[in-house]
């Protein structure tokens, strides 16, 4: 099975987080290798603790869409 995993990099800090959309788990590491890493380790916590089924559940069904948004337009409260 193919996820995607969202790499940020920490502009002020360094490093990256690195987590898989729809997971509520996420890893850090100095460099993308160890944030992946890490997030693995963070994941195999959370199948543990909720369920192979649970996990395989959120990343099986993902829905994306593309949205041609200005953010500079965008309503302000």
């Amino acid at each position: 099975m193919q996820l995607v995993v969202e790499l940020i990099p920490d502009e002020e800090q360094g490093g990256f987080t690195a987590r898989i959309p729809d997971i509520p788990a996420f890893g850090e590491g100095e460099t993308e290798d160890e944030a992946i890493a890490d997030l693995q380790e963070a994941v195999r916590g959370y199948i543990e603790t909720f369920g192979l089924a649970d996990a395989l559940g959120r990343v099986c069904h993902p829905t994306f869409r593309r949205l041609d948004w200005d953010l500079a337009e965008l309503p302000r409260d």
